[in-house]
């Protein structure tokens, strides 16, 4: 049992998601686990799901042994990939995502980013493969494995994390200087790289090995 607000969840009451949903195929990677599009098997409808990796050296003394993970949600399907994959294809195509386009997906982004920040919530993920597309044209910002919880007594973080060539200079300064702190605005400097992104295939030094990106960035 897991105990949650005073009360305790029992695992072995949840259903088991596979008499309900199939795993169609694998629709993205991550850090931490995949996703995959998932059938309902009694109405039809599709859903993404994200499996997390478990550590598999359960051997090892210091690790913790997993006994069984549940999930809590389904997401929506985004079948229309991410930002990411439009751009590229489009460069692949000859051709360049329209300013006007580019607009609208900083637009919805941004719409996401401030109700997350008036949660108090840091999202420090942000990049165009975390921004995906609906069929119908639709923006949704996914993927917060990293991010960061703020409240009233502790409105600024110190822990570096993200992905390198969307990282802002100060959540870089974090793993160099032990008293840099940053808050929700480096989530929209890594808007404004997936700005660049959007335009020109990559984010700016892609060119570079991702560690020597973090030590220019800061310059």
């Amino acid at each position: 049992m897991f105990p949650r607000s005073g009360k305790s969840i029992v695992f072995d009451n949840f259903p088991d998601p596979t008499s309900t949903w199939e795993i169609i195929e694998t629709i993205g990677k991550g850090t931490y686990g995949k996703v995959y599009k998932v059938l309902n098997k009694k109405d039809g409808s599709k859903a993404a799901v994200k499996i997390l990796d478990p550590i598999h050296r359960e051997a090892e003394p210091t690790f913790f042994k997993i006994y069984n993970v549940y999930f809590s949600n389904l997401r929506f399907l985004c079948n229309g990939g991410s930002v990411t994959d439009l751009a590229k294809g489009m460069l692949k195509r000859g051709d360049r995502m329209d300013e006007a386009i580019i607009a609208y997906i900083l637009h919805e982004a941004l719409m996401g980013l401030q109700h997350l920040h008036i949660n108090k919530t840091i999202h420090r993920d942000v990049k165009g493969n975390n921004i995906l597309l609906t069929t119908q044209g639709g923006i949704k910002l996914v993927d917060f494995g990293v991010s960061a919880q703020l409240t009233n007594t502790r409105l600024r973080r110190n822990t570096s994390v993200g992905t390198p060539f969307w990282m802002a200079p100060e959540v870089i300064a974090c793993e160099q200087q032990l008293d840099s702190t940053y808050d929700a605005r480096c989530d929209v400097w890594s808007l404004g790289i997936t700005a660049i992104e959007l335009g020109d295939g990559d984010p700016p030094l892609s060119d570079l090995h991702p560690m020597r990106a973090l030590f220019k960035i800061p310059r």
